[in-house]
């Protein structure tokens, strides 16, 4: 069995040619579990696949994680092969906001008669859920408010961190099987991103090592970041993963 992370988009929120940061854990191949639902990269997803995400977790709710969700609707809800069987997973105290953000418009049909969660099974988690009989860790990152934003593990093969400042005490913790680690990281840092200079501050070699870039300005800023021997995520890049070595369930 063959596990892969595809980067659908590695551009922050202004570098839409890069794309929204988004990607899909793979396994055999095929779409697993996609991580958020930005608009580009939402596209970036149905030119790779040629279907839409049938389960995706969903890491804060800045609309270039979460803007392609109006076209995930009505992909789901008028799809009877799909209706109501979109899986969603979100942390808990990130549903609220997602709901305001995404699912609070009045009539989310103009004919009424419909929900915006009917299209999806939304499933709330803690810090830690079952998805096809594989359990994934979660833990809060440093994005804007806390509890606001939330990073994804699958023991031993990788950590997404999504948005966030430097987390060493968070990585320790939940990077400490090998897992290749995606980690939000532009040329420069501010109070809600990182930068390489907090990086390099904040983390061993070893852990750097293990860091795939993502979330970054520009081409060039790229190109920055991997003179100074960092690795660096392309926009529909694919890099390979361990096998999971994780708790596994059987499903029928």
């Amino acid at each position: 069995m063959s596990w892969r992370l595809r980067f659908h988009g590695v551009g922050n929120a202004s570098a839409v040619e890069l794309g929204s940061a988004m990607a899909t854990v793979e396994r055999d191949g095929a779409p697993w579990l996609t991580i958020d639902c930005g608009a580009e990269g939402l596209t970036a997803y149905s030119a790779q696949y040629g279907e839409l995400p049938s389960a995706l977790f969903v890491t804060h709710v800045h609309l270039d994680h979460v803007a392609g969700f109006e076209r995930l609707f009505v992909g789901s809800y008028f799809d009877p092969a799909r209706h109501g069987k979109t899986r969603v997973y979100v942390p808990a105290p990130v549903v609220p906001l997602l709901h305001q953000r995404v699912g609070e418009y009045p009539n989310v049909l103009a004919e009424g008669g419909a929900n915006f969660w009917d299209a999806f099974q939304l499933i709330p988690v803690g810090n830690a859920f079952w998805h096809d009989g594989i359990r994934l860790e979660v833990f809060p990152v440093r994005h804007h408010w806390p509890d606001s934003a939330f990073g994804l593990r699958l023991r031993g093969s990788v950590v997404w961190t999504g948005d966030t400042r430097p987390i060493p005490e968070m990585l320790a913790r939940y990077a400490d099987a090998d897992e290749l680690i995606a980690h939000d990281c532009a040329l420069h840092g501010n109070p809600s991103h990182s930068g390489i200079d907090d990086l390099e501050r904040e983390y061993a070699s070893e852990l750097l090592r293990r860091c795939v870039l993502y979330h970054y300005a520009s081409d060039a800023d790229a190109r920055q970041l991997e003179a100074r021997g960092h690795r660096v995520a392309g926009p529909g890049e694919v890099v390979a993963l361990n096998e999971p070595a994780i708790m596994r369930v059987q499903t029928a």
